[in-house]
């Protein structure tokens, strides 16, 4: 009797299906000058493992986080994904500068890990890419073009200038944006550059108020761009400054304070007014954070990554690859196609304007 009872409880366990946990490795810059821009990647991959996991997870089996920090460093980006491929894992996602991300994408292609990017908006990731690389966002020469098209249509006739923080992104925007307003006659007054990590930008401050510039466009990140708009308000320099989508996050207005007052900024069309969006965000704010930035770009990277998994199996990346190129994916961001280079086409950039520590978008 003993015996029988062992054996039907033997072939009961292995006729069983075993259930395991699905890791996915979450790479952001969660130290360093960005790090709230991997606060953002974090929090909407958080939500969205932990809603996908309340509806049942994968075929019954939960996602888990694997968290690793590239602090927006080119090396630390290698070691990050050196770090993802050594712990086995075959999906990753997160990601928010270029200039980390794109080094390290040649490690997930060479080892056949799918990725998908909620930021790390340069051009090269996807067309220097093949197979499993992917990206969610849209691309600076997208948000460049959109950019010169405001420009033109406000400055056309004003004096420009174009200053850059030397990193991939600020390179990579700012040469999107002079292409565009060469192809419309627009001429820049100025084209130039600054180092980050400095506390004095008053040679900057001091060519633009020379050359009598009307808008200035920096490429940069919150600290640098936060610290140069209070040394042109305190020199008392009434220049227009426009930014991108780096400054959708409080350090800008925190760093630069009432003086950022009127600030343009370039972005996506406002991700939580989709519709497909409203609990998510209604969650959010019950929770008292704002999805602001990539937070809902993030969530919508780990949805691909789920329905990845879900066509191509937990160990054929390759096949989800495929898989995910040929029909739409279904996210809080609507449904998104990704093109033959990983990319989703006709993402809209449009002007935001910073008030009173928030900002809005604005029409053109």
């Amino acid at each position: 009797m003993k015996k029988s009872l062992l054996t039907f409880a033997f072939l009961l366990l292995v006729s069983s299906p075993a259930y395991a946990d699905i890791t996915i490795g979450l790479v952001a810059p969660f130290t360093g000058p960005v790090a709230l821009g991997g606060e953002q990647i974090k929090r909407g991959a958080e939500q969205a493992v932990a809603d996908i996991n309340a509806q049942g997870g994968i075929n019954g089996e939960k996602l888990v986080l694997y968290p690793a920090d590239d602090a927006c460093d080119p090396k630390q980006g290698v070691s990050a994904a050196n770090k993802i491929v050594s712990a086995g894992i075959k999906y990753v996602t997160g990601f928010y500068c270029s200039s980390s991300t794109i080094p390290a994408s040649k490690v997930y292609m060479e080892e056949g890990v799918f990725m998908v990017a909620s930021g790390a908006s340069n051009p090269r990731l996807t067309d220097e890419a093949k197979d499993y690389v992917f990206r969610c966002y849209g691309r600076d020469d997208q948000q460049g073009g959109s950019i010169a098209s405001y420009l033109v249509k406000h400055y056309g006739n004003k004096r420009i200038a174009l200053i850059n923080d030397k990193s991939t992104w600020g390179v990579g925007i700012e040469e999107a944006i002079q292409e565009n307003l060469h192809k419309a006659n627009v001429k820049e007054v100025l084209y130039d550059s600054y180092t980050t990590g400095e506390r004095d930008y008053s040679s900057i401050v001091a060519k633009l108020k020379q050359l009598n510039v009307d808008v200035v466009f920096l490429a940069g990140f919150p600290t640098e761009v936060g610290l140069i708009v209070r040394q042109l308000h305190e020199q008392g320099a009434h220049i227009q400054v426009m930014g991108g989508d780096a400054l959708t996050n409080d350090q800008f207005w925190s760093i630069a304070g009432s003086t950022a007052e009127g600030t343009l900024m370039a972005f996506t069309a406002d991700p939580s007014k989709s519709k497909d969006a409203a609990s998510v965000v209604t969650n959010f704010r019950k929770a008292g954070i704002d999805p602001a930035g990539i937070t809902l770009y993030a969530y919508a990277a780990v949805q691909t990554v789920a329905e990845a998994i879900r066509r191509g199996g937990k160990n054929d990346p390759l096949k989800a690859a495929i898989a995910i190129r040929q029909t739409p994916v279904k996210t809080i961001l609507g449904n998104l196609t990704y093109d033959d280079k990983g990319d989703v086409p006709g993402i809209h950039f449009a002007m935001y304007r910073w008030h009173d520590g928030k900002y809005a978008e604005v029409a053109e």
